[in-house]
This record gives structure tokens, C-alpha cells and sequence, in this order.
């Protein structure tokens, strides 16, 4: 099955709008049914307490209350990619300070998963800077795949677009995970990006499922999309066939001096509490991952997202390039939360 884009959502059945009057309704499709923008957008909508409390539902019937996975990124390839991504300081068409750097070999890569995985750390992700990789690009990162495989962690990687045969290759090395996420709703994406379409995310999307391998992905928020155009993003991520992610990182965007999206507004927190809330309802039995944007937020802001839903956040000081609350704290707030976590 070949995925598309509408402007607002994915569709690969016929799909009702289903309305959300009050709290007391499902806000749900039936079974054969899919989510709709106009669905998700109701459930944006509705009252915080009442979102919250609906995700809070959800949230205890798929997953163990209380437990929170933790994952580490390590950007094992960093800067010089040919991508315009208007948030991105990766990007060669934006003066950022970030230097490029050629691909991580196995010792160090090796010694960066077990410092995650001594610190709690279960799932070791890591990130390239391309636009697509080569084929020798994939065969080094086999290896890696390999060598994070045997810690007994699991393995996660975002390359960038994938070509045939390459999500094949991970996934014979071990891989368990693959991110790319969609960023943006479909009608949105331009305003951000114009280096590649819609349609690519999707195509890679595919390939990765075709494999066997399983799908990490979300999007960023506080782009200056309006909330119709959340629950767009939130409606691809819900409908992508034939299941949703199994891991759904949803990112508030950092404003990084040199990109295009540096001087963009910050987004209201409790907008993206009401994200992460209607991340969890509309795609029940995901993970959903407080990525990017953590360090701005707070505790208070953090502990309302757990409470909406989230089980997974990315532990440790850095996201690729970025900042991100250090180890104590982290681990001081899940204690103070009464969190806990499984080791690997």
C-alpha cells in the first residue's frame, strides 16, 4: 500500500468525522473507522481537565501507570546536511555554530551506550545528519546497530530518507526502531521545509514497516502552525497504515539563533500538555516521547505531560545538538514524581 498526503490527513479508509460535544463522549472512531482533523481538533478543544483526565484513562488501561522508559540520543554523524529544515541547526543553508563531523566509529559509539545504559537508559538512538544515506552509509551503521544490540539495549536510528533495501540492511543488523518523523501537517510542511515533500516521509515510512522494523514518529510544535494544523499532524501519526507508530516523540520546538524559526513565538505550555494528551487518546498502545524542548519547560509543565500520557522521555544532556535536562535532574524529578523505570 502506497501512503499519501491530504491537506489534512492521511486517508486510507473512509472516515467519518466524529464529533466531541462534552466530556462524556468518546471522541473515538468506531473500529473500522479513522481519526479525522475535525475529531482530533475536538479533542484539542475540549476543557484541560476533562483532556487530561480522558488521557489519564487511556493511559492506565495500555500501559503501566507509573513507568516511564528512558531513552539516549547520541548524534553519531552531526552538521553539514543539505536539508532546509527551518528548525534546524544541522542545516548547511544556516550559520548556527555547528561544525560537520564524519560518522562516529564503533569504540566510542560502544562506550556512549554503555554510560546510557549504566545511567538507566533501555532504548540507544542515534542520528545522522543526512539527507539520504549511502549504501556504505548503512553498512557503518549496522555495525553500531550491532554493537548498542550487544549491551542488551535496544536500537534506534534516524538516518534521514531511506532507498531500497536500506531498512533491510538495519534490520538485519538488529535494529529495533526507526525514526523519521512527519514533522507538521501536510498543509503546514512547506512553510518549513521545501527541500524535500511530504510524500518522501511517507515513502521512507513505508519501507521502514515493509522490513519488520518498527516505526518511531511524531512531529515538532510551536512552528507557528495553528492548532487545526496540530491535529492534522496528529491525525497522519493516527492513520498511518496499517497500525500507528509504536513509539510517537512529539517535540516542542528550540528556537536556535541562525535558523529561519529562531525568532518564532513560544508555544503556549499547556498546548503542548494538550499534544501530548491527544497523542496518548487517538494512538493508545504508543510510547509518547517528551523530546526536544524539555529543558524550557519545566517540572511543572513535565509533570502535567506524564500526567496527559507520556512514558518516555530522552534522558541525558544532549539531543544531537541541543540541550536537554541533565541526568540528576531528571532523575530527581521521576523521584520526586514517584516514576520509575525498567533497566535493560
Amino acid at each position: 500500500m502506497t501512503l499519501t498526503a491530504t491537506p489534512q490527513a492521511v486517508h486510507f479508509h473512509p472516515r467519518a468525522a466524529t464529533g466531541c460535544a462534552d466530556a462524556a463522549s468518546t471522541c473515538a472512531p468506531a473500529s473500522t473507522e479513522r481519526w479525522s482533523v475535525p475529531a482530533v481538533e475536538a479533542l484539542l478543544n475540549l476543557p484541560f481537565s476533562d483532556l487530561l483526565f480522558r488521557a489519564q484513562t487511556v493511559h492506565r488501561e495500555h500501559h503501566t501507570p507509573n513507568e516511564v522508559e528512558l531513552a539516549t540520543l547520541l548524534s553519531i554523524k552531526t552538521g553539514g546536511c543539505p536539508e532546509n529544515c527551518g528548525y534546524c541547526p544541522q542545516s548547511v543553508h544556516y550559520d548556527t555554530g555547528v561544525e560537520a563531523t564524519k560518522l562516529m566509529d564503533i569504540a566510542t559509539v560502544r562506550a556512549a551506550a554503555e554510560q546510557a545504559k549504566a545511567a538507566g537508559a533501555t532504548r540507544f538512538c542515534m542520528g545522522a545528519a543526512w539527507r539520504s544515506p549511502k549504501d556504505r552509509d548503512v553498512e557503518a551503521v549496522a555495525e553500531l546497530v550491532k554493537a548498542v544490540k550487544d549491551l542488551g539495549m535496544e536500537a534506534c536510528a534516524t538516518l534521514g530518507m531511506l532507498n531500497e533495501g536500506h531498512a533491510e540492511t538495519l534490520r538485519d543488523a538488529g535494529l529495533d526502531f526507526y525514526n523519521h518523523n512527519l514533522d507538521s501537517a501536510p498543509d503546514f510542511y512547506g512553510d518549513v521545509i521545501t527541500s524535500r515533500d511530504y510524500q518522501d516521509r511517507l515513502d521512507t515510512l513505508e519501507r521502514v514497516r515493509g522490513a519488520g522494523v518498527r516505526v518511531c514518529s511524531g512531529g515538532i510544535v510551536g512552528m507557528g502552525e495553528s492548532r487545526t494544523q496540530r491535529a492534522g499532524l496528529i491525525a497522519q501519526l493516527a492513520n498511518l497504515a496499517p497500525d500507528y507508530p509504536e513509539s510517537v516523540p512529539i517535540n516542542n520546538l528550540v528556537r536556535v539563533e541562525g535558523t529561519p524559526l529562531a525568532d518564532q513565538p513560544a508555544l503556549d505550555p499547556l498546548e503542548f500538555v494538550r499534544m501530548i494528551a491527544v497523542a496518548r487518546i487517538t494512538m493508545p498502545r504508543a510510547k509518547v516521547r517528551l523530546s526536544a524542548g524539555r529543558q524550557q519547560m519545566g517540572d511543572a509543565v513535565q509533570a502535567l505531560c506524564f500526567v496527559a500520557g507520556a512514558n518516555s522521555i530522552f534522558y541525558g544532556e544532549k539531543l544531537l545538538t541541543t540541550g536537554n535536562p541533565d541526568v540528576a535532574a531528571d532523575m530527581d524529578l521521576l523521584q520526586r514524581l514517584g516514576l520509575t523505570f525498567r533497566r535493560a
